[in-house]
């Protein structure tokens, strides 16, 4: 009888060979199992010691005592595996989600101060205006106004858009379009006045203008400047230029 228990306890304590993906409830259901057999098959030595204690068959015994013992030791090791199986998990599962998190944070709009305000970015309209700038600064022009174009077009509310009109309007001065440049800085003055580059704009414009030849339009743009931006080191430029287009 003793030796059929233990080949029925053997057969019903072997775990299968997946146990390591058990999830976390499964896990822990089959260390309290395993933890339950410990403490049964505990028991069961204690009575079986008991039971023959007074018979003869002291080498008998000895041995269902050993294997009992063996039989807790490997469950014990069952236990532990599972625990650790479980603790990793637990591990992956937190490293996981830190690393979704993080992930997803990107996607998020950031609340940026954008020339002195509060705006919502995306991060993909950070990085196009970024490349739009960074083409600007690289002396790569035409590409830089086909950048700052394309940014304007797929961001029409961005809090940077009174930067990219006055890049565009810079890049098409540099490229000498002063057609081109006089109308994107005209946004930034009419759409963007409080904008810290609304005043260089306005200067822009009137150079572009004194650039076509036409003094008449370019005075009346320094003399706006000054109106409009007194305080400004534009308008200190503006006042410098103006008596040399009298």
């Amino acid at each position: 009888m003793l030796r059929a228990g233990l080949l029925a306890l053997a057969c019903c304590s072997t775990l299968p060979a997946h146990a390591a993906l058990f999830e976390d409830d499964e896990a822990r259901r089959a260390i309290i199992d395993l933890r339950s057999r410990v403490d049964s098959t505990r028991d069961s030595l204690g009575h079986q010691i008991d039971g023959k204690a007074d018979k003869s068959s002291t080498l008998e015994l000895a041995n269902q005592n050993e294997q009992l013992r063996a039989e807790i030791a490997r469950l014990r090791g069952q236990i532990e595996v599972l625990t650790n199986e479980l603790a990793n998990e637990q591990r992956r599962q937190k490293s996981f989600y830190t690393d979704l998190d993080a992930r997803l944070r990107k996607l998020e709009p950031q609340r940026l101060t954008v020339d002195g305000k509060q705006v919502d970015v995306g991060p993909n309209e950070q990085r196009l205006y970024d490349a739009a700038l960074s083409l600007f600064k690289a002396g790569d022009y035409r590409a830089a106004a086909s950048a700052f174009s394309g940014f304007i077009a797929n961001h029409p509310g961005s809090g940077y858009n009174g930067a990219a009109y006055y890049w565009l309007g810079s890049s098409h001065y540099a490229l000498r379009d002063y057609k081109s440049a006089i109308a994107a800085h005209q946004v930034v003055v009419n759409r963007y006045p409080d904008n810290p580059r609304a005043p260089d704009s306005m200067l822009n414009i009137a150079t572009s203008y004194q650039e076509q030849k036409d003094r008449a339009n370019a005075r009346n743009t320094l003399d706006a400047l000054i109106t409009q931006y007194p305080t400004s080191q534009a308008a200190q430029a503006a006042k410098e230029r103006l008596p040399k287009l009298k």
